[in-house]
């Protein structure tokens, strides 16, 4: 099934990233509060140009291997707030990945659920995968909660896994399945099964 881009949900407009997003995006990207559970470190305006001409790029989903990324945007003011990103990772094993980055202002008030919640609608209704995970550094409470109220269950605690900005860092892992999806959202997966038909 195509997925249909832009996203709306109740208080957010998720859409593909625009050349006009730059300036908005520099101001997230370049923030230490941000990047400080990333791989990467504060981004300047060049190297967020370079990110955000690979951004535009990830517009839609329809294979394994591919990525969708959208920018989240207050639909009372347009102005974007964010990312939200779901990619597929296989076609044997129908597994994929979501995140999500938010500007610290608009952090604590529900929009990285509401925005990420869609790409999980996405992956399990619209490229029936069997399993999404979130990935983030354990030191992430604030993003381990979104997960947590997207219905995902904490599988794995990897410890000092990975060496990144010149430490030893450790990696937890969420993960919710096709059908707990479905048991969450019956009415919804419900609706979307007789659409099919």
């Amino acid at each position: 099934m195509e997925t249909k881009i832009p996203i709306e949900t109740d208080r957010l407009l998720l859409r593909p990233f625009a050349p006009s997003d730059l300036e908005a995006l520099h101001d997230i990207l370049s923030r230490e509060d941000v990047s400080r559970f990333l791989y990467w470190g504060p981004q300047s305006e060049e190297e967020v140009q370079a990110r955000l001409t690979k951004m535009m790029s990830f517009r839609s989903i329809e294979a394994p291997g591919e990525t969708l990324r959208l920018a989240v945007l207050l639909k009372a003011n347009g102005r974007v707030i964010g990312d939200v990103m779901l990619h597929w990772n296989d076609d044997q094993h129908r597994q994929g990945n979501v995140g999500f980055i938010l500007h610290p202002s608009h952090q604590g008030k529900g929009y990285a659920t509401e925005a990420t919640r869609p790409l999980l609608r996405v992956a399990f209704e619209d490229l029936g995968l069997h399993r999404v995970t979130g990935h983030l550094d354990p030191r992430n409470a604030a993003s381990a909660r979104v997960l947590e109220k997207l219905g995902m269950r904490r599988e794995a605690h990897f410890v000092e896994n990975e060496f990144v900005k010149d430490e030893w860092q450790s990696e937890l892992v969420y993960a919710i399945l096709d059908r707990e999806w479905a048991e969450a959202n019956p009415a919804k997966s419900r609706k979307r099964s007789a659409a099919r038909r």
